[in-house]
């Protein structure tokens, strides 16, 4: 196909048939997310959209990957251009053309609900795991769909909260990975539901059009989020160029069929209707979008146009750039049938790279020694959750695996000394927002009595070591009340601790958590949302099969530590999250004000030991040291690079210093290598409103380390 074939479908189209392409409907056979229905008489084909950060989200079951923290706390770009790959082939193996991922808006927030579908509290980290998971889907021949654009940093009143931010703060900290993501080849984006200064972003003209459209030459798809579209002629004279679902609340529902219904909705008895808003009376209201705006291109945009108050012109530049993607991905002719590329769904090279995820991403924060674990160790196994895995938090990145193991499981395959089990807490239960969907039942609880935590401490008592697994709940459309873990799971830490001191807690967050027993524990590991392979991959950790890879994409510290801490930066006020916090977002606010974390960015312990020596600049973007592995164990090392700039001539508060870049390599014991770490250019400029992307001359200081605290070596490079 060829561009004189997209002019020539054009051309051929008819006003209605163009509308039809602009906006979502009801999934013919049942499995989409969204549905785009094709034209027959012109053999465009429909298009299925697929929810898809951790897996590929369809009423059947597919892998369910680690939590998109976990794949960034390896800071391994290339892992995700291999994790990127496999979802796209997981797409197509379930008939889907678009996957509605990743998610790429910074961690501002600590309490975010949803920062477990991504990736970092700094650009540079989001940036390269933005394009590394693009990249490996569109190579697949399916769209990628980067998300939420942009500054959709809370679920708190996220329909509807402005965030206020100045244009250097977007430009230097919010926008950059959404550019890399463009760059990577991402053929569609989603806007997000907020607004930002004041506009809705589904109808902000200079962000949509001005910025993603003109500056970086965007030509794929902008979609709305899920019912996130404000109005019709604002929308697409905006840059909006497809209304997703593009059908009503009641439509959706109905075509999603109520629990224990087929989705024809054939077995509902009469009378009993789905609500015209679903969502009434749900829990996470506050963070739902208004539920009667789906269906508004399909009823008004077609007048819209007939009036002159949306361009022609503009209706057919929407559905060229849909169909230019149709075109580049093989969907008009059928080629991408004929492509290497195959669909492919819980193959053994997926359930692999789970593991393989989940294990690079696990993050050894602290060890006084008890880890690895030796083989014959008698363990205590505790916890509320121990015989589930967790998949991921709810919302729509939910997956339903085909397999799972269990900490029990993985801990149990693996010992070779005794294995008992003890909960010691009530079920910590998941927390989504579909649950506005399913009918409420009641409290059933668990049956037969609570657990106890003297079973625990028994258990404790009787083992060599105590591993307690603890977790969180978090969701789509709601943020978390606290960093504390949820019920009284630090009590249980607490009394197992004091039984047994050498007690290890495995803690399955979706970001930061608070940790008021760290001192009396043996060890903490941060193993995020792990997915299907959460017990396989928990135990090649403790025992020490595979190193614990991983460091923190994102700053652990108390609540009250972080800039959002001030109400008026979050949840905001009057409708306005304030970005008063500027570029002090993460480290940036622990490096400028010298405050403590109690887990800094980048931090993560090897069961190896490393030094580094002999940095040098290669060039004026490349840096490179030899790092050995001087202790007597394999182990994986990520160098990080922080660039210190001059000083620069303006009024707002720079940090003293921004990741440049990373890399990470595997050494054996005694062995040393030469690495080359490549600095992202924008970590030694800032945003100028007057010069755009301005580096100030002078000399920078580059600092290798291993975390923005633990800073080694330093190498000047002149600019």
């Amino acid at each position: 196909m060829t561009t004189d074939t997209v002019d020539r479908l054009l051309s051929e189209l008819t006003l209605a048939e163009k509308v039809r392409l602009t906006h979502g409907a009801t999934d013919t056979e049942g499995t989409a997310t969204g549905f785009v229905p094709g034209i027959e008489r012109l053999d465009i084909p429909p298009v299925r959209f697929s929810d898809g950060p951790l897996g590929v989200r369809t009423d059947d079951p597919a892998t369910a990957f680690p939590a998109a923290t976990a794949l960034a706390s390896s800071f391994d770009p290339e892992l995700a251009r291999e994790l990127g790959r496999a979802l796209g082939r997981e797409a197509l193996g379930r008939d889907q053309d678009v996957l509605l991922g990743p998610g790429l808006n910074l961690v501002r927030v600590p309490h975010c609900g949803r920062n477990f579908e991504y990736y970092s509290e700094d650009p540079v980290v989001t940036g390269r795991f933005a394009a590394g998971v693009v990249d490996g889907v569109e190579s697949t021949g399916v769209v990628a769909t980067p998300k939420h654009f942009v500054a959709n940093n809370q679920e708190t009143a996220r329909a509807s909260v402005s965030a206020e931010v100045d244009e250097r703060v977007l430009r230097e900290l919010y926008l950059p990975g959404f550019r890399d993501a463009v760059d990577a080849g991402a053929g569609a984006v989603m806007s997000s539901y907020n607004r930002v200064n004041g506009t809705y972003m589904s109808q902000h003209e200079r962000l949509l059009t001005e910025v993603l459209k003109d500056e970086w030459g965007f030509d794929g798809v902008v979609m709305s989020d899920w019912f996130g579209t404000e109005s019709v002629v604002g929308t697409a004279s905006a840059g909006l160029d497809l209304q997703m679902p593009g059908i009503s609340a009641e439509e959706l529902f109905e075509s999603m069929g109520a629990p224990g219904e087929e989705a024809d909705g054939a077995d509902r008895e009469d009378g009993d209707a789905p609500p015209e808003d679903p969502t009434e009376g749900f829990d996470y209201a506050d963070g739902m979008p208004d539920p009667t705006t789906g269906g508004l291109y399909r009823e008004e945009l077609a007048d819209a146009v007939e009036a002159g108050e949306v361009p022609e012109s503009r209706l057919d530049d929407m559905v060229r750039r849909l169909l230019t993607q149709l075109d580049r991905h093989g969907l008009l002719d059928g080629s991408r049938e004929s492509a290497d590329t195959e669909g492919a769904v819980d193959t053994p090279e997926h359930r692999g790279l789970a593991e393989g995820v989940a294990v690079r991403g696990t993050v050894l924060l602290d060890n006084d020694g008890v880890l690895p674990l030796a083989d014959d160790a008698d363990v205590a196994v505790v916890g509320p959750n121990v015989d589930e895995a967790i998949l991921g938090g709810g919302g729509s990145s939910e997956v339903t695996p085909a397999t799972e193991t269990s900490p029990v499981e993985g801990i149990e395959a693996r010992a070779e000394g005794a294995v008992s089990v003890a909960r010691g807490h009530p079920r910590v239960e998941d927390i989504s927002l579909f649950d506005a969907f399913e009918p409420d039942d009641g409290d059933e609880g668990e049956e037969g009595p609570d657990p106890s935590v003297d079973d625990a401490v028994a258990a404790a008592a009787d083992a060599d070591v105590a591993l307690v697994f603890v977790r969180d709940q978090a969701t789509e459309a709601a943020d978390r009340e606290s960093l504390a873990l949820p019920g009284e799971q630090d009590e249980l830490i607490e009394a197992v601790a004091a039984e047994n001191d050498r007690t290890v807690v495995v803690a399955n967050t979706s970001g930061p958590f608070e940790a008021p027993w760290r001192e009396d524990v043996a060890a903490v590991v941060a193993g995020w949302y792990p997915g299907q392979a959460h017990g396989a991959a928990a135990a090649a950790v403790l025992y020490g099969d595979s190193d614990p890879g991983g460091r923190l994409p994102v700053t652990f510290a108390p609540a009250e530590a972080y800039p959002t801490a001030d109400e008026r930066r979050y949840p905001g006020v009057d409708g306005e999250a304030h970005y008063d916090e500027g570029l002090l977002v993460g480290y940036r606010h622990f490096d400028a004000t010298d405050a403590e974390p109690t887990y800094p960015f980048g931090h993560g312990h090897s069961y190896a030991t490393f030094e580094y020596r002999d940095a040098e600049a290669i060039d004026d973007a490349t840096v490179e040291l030899t790092v050995e592995n001087t202790g007597d164990r394999r182990g994986r090392e990520v160098v990080q690079a922080y660039v210190d700039s001059p000083a620069a001539p303006d009024d707002l508060d720079r940090p003293p210093r921004e990741l440049g870049g990373f890399a990470s390599l595997a050494l054996d014991p005694g062995e040393s290598s030469r690495i080359a770490v490549a600095l992202d250019e924008r970590a030694f400029g800032r945003y100028d409103a007057d010069e755009g992307w301005t580096v100030d001359a002078g000399e920078h200081t580059v600092s290798l380390g291993r975390s923005s605290r633990d800073l080694r070596l330093d190498v000047p490079i002149e600019r």
